[in-house]
């Protein structure tokens, strides 16, 4: 008879009244976070909300950038590697609620394929030699890129010399990363596109929407796009972002230091660089060198003309 129950089925045995305060303790632990939007999915749609929430870029009237412009910065891409956008890297973990909610400092960056004009892929021209808001940027001309206020912070995007501690995660070359504060490892300086033409465009205006080299003061290492570096973040698959210059056998950058200031289109549907993409870039680079000709050509006329002046 030892099989035999000795009791009914209705009866609780165990530590059925722990048991029971505990699932209840955990309900009530439950609602009061989803409450105050602590649960994991409220944490990533609040995140994803701010993040692509819409941005309004500068529009360029003269072809130039200037400071205090809102641009996005574009790699076009290459054989291993999509275009992409320079953004930034956040989740969950990231995020502050003090004093207002916002990422927190430091803060990584991607390149992501998505490169609509958003708080995340938006940056403002910054200057730091007390150049004013509208004047232009020329080439060679120390400038810092920050993050839009609000959510992002207001960030400076940073770079400094390669060790063991401080390197790029994957690659482990020089790392790029978003801090706060203007210093010395925010400044940055655009060099033209063509290495054999830069000694000629020094000081001339930088075109918007055009092909360029960006390049850290300090470290002289060009800003770069890692195809083969790919990050899994809380916004899909994207590259690693490094300060790094490769060059190919011509001593050229390579298409992953390549990279364009994207402005908006002045007739308000996006990015001019998508709308327009041969078009506006080839009437500006077609106008930037014919200033550039008629240039040389009126300071060789000068020469000349005095040299005829020394000979009588």
């Amino acid at each position: 008879m030892s099989h035999v129950m000795s009791y009914r089925g209705n009866v609780k045995t165990g530590n059925w009244y722990e048991e029971l305060r505990l699932r209840e303790d955990e309900k009530k632990e439950y609602l009061e976070e989803k409450e105050r939007g602590e649960l994991f999915y409220q944490k990533e749609d609040f995140l994803k909300q701010n993040m692509l929430s819409p941005i309004d870029l500068s529009v360029t009237t003269d072809g130039s950038l200037h400071f205090g412009d809102v641009v996005v910065l574009v790699n076009p891409g290459g054989e291993n590697r999509e275009c992409s956008a320079i953004s930034i890297n956040a989740d969950i973990n990231s995020m502050t609620k003090t004093p207002f909610p916002g990422i927190k400092a430091p803060c990584g960056v991607s390149a992501g394929r998505d490169i609509q004009a958003c708080t995340r892929t938006a940056f403002i021209i910054t200057s730091v030699d007390g150049s004013p808001d509208g004047s232009a940027l020329d080439y060679e001309q120390s400038f810092a890129l920050k993050t839009t206020c609000g959510f992002a912070r207001g960030l400076y995007l940073m770079s400094d010399l390669q060790s063991f501690q401080k390197c790029a995660k994957n690659s482990r070359l020089q790392e790029v990363n978003l801090d706060e504060g203007c210093s010395f490892l925010s400044w940055w300086k655009v060099a033209h596109f063509d290495p054999q033409e830069r000694l000629e465009y020094e000081g001339q205006r930088v075109p918007a929407n055009q092909k360029v080299i960006i390049k850290h003061c300090k470290t002289n290492k060009a800003l770069a796009a890692l195809g083969d570096q790919v990050l899994w973040t809380a916004f899909g698959k994207e590259y690693e972002v490094t300060a790094h210059t490769f060059l190919d056998s011509h001593k050229a950058e390579k298409d992953s230091n390549h990279w364009i200031l994207c402005t908006s289109d002045p007739a308000g549907s996006g990015l001019l660089l998508l709308n327009h993409p041969l078009s506006a870039a080839n009437n500006q680079e077609t106008q930037t060198r014919k200033t550039l000709t008629s240039k040389i050509q009126h300071n060789q006329h000068t020469c000349s003309n005095e040299k005829d002046n020394t000979t009588l």
